[in-house]
């Protein structure tokens, strides 16, 4: 079992945002949408801020945008997939097609690196990062992040 669990309402399976900050708003918002004690535009700051320090363009079309929120009681996952592409300033410099958001209390750092070991560890596999561009399923993104 995962430190962190994603849930389906917690997913985008088509995202609208072109570019890289309208990405972060989009996923800011689905964050927000199912936790409505949390402000969009704080999550936005924060994961903006994130940005400045480096891209968390990964590489292979991937990105986990992340931060620490003061007022969270817990950690958080979203995801999101762009079909179309978002440039993102990713390390390879490549578009981005699958985003893995994660928010963290700023007291839990260890339970925060090991969630981001994880989902890293599942978007690093070639195989579930094509399963995640094909699917039409939620629960299938759900069960590829969760086992």
């Amino acid at each position: 079992m995962s430190i962190v669990q994603l849930q389906p309402e917690c997913i985008l399976l088509n995202m609208q945002a072109v570019e890289k900050e309208a990405a972060l708003k989009e996923l800011a918002g689905t964050a927000t949408l199912n936790r409505p004690e949390l402000n969009t535009e704080q999550l936005f700051s924060v994961l903006l801020e994130r940005e400045r320090i480096g891209s968390t363009g990964v590489g292979n079309g991937v990105a986990i945008p992340h931060g620490k929120i003061a007022d969270l009681t817990d950690i958080i996952l979203c995801f999101g997939r762009s079909i179309g592409g978002i440039y993102y300033d990713a390390i390879d410099e490549r578009p981005v097609h699958l985003f893995a958001l994660l928010l963290s209390p700023t007291r839990i750092a260890n339970q925060y690196l090991q969630a981001l070991a994880h989902v890293s560890s599942v978007l690093k596999q070639e195989h579930n990062r094509r399963k995640l561009l094909d699917t039409t399923s939620s629960e299938q993104i759900v069960q590829i992040f969760n086992s």
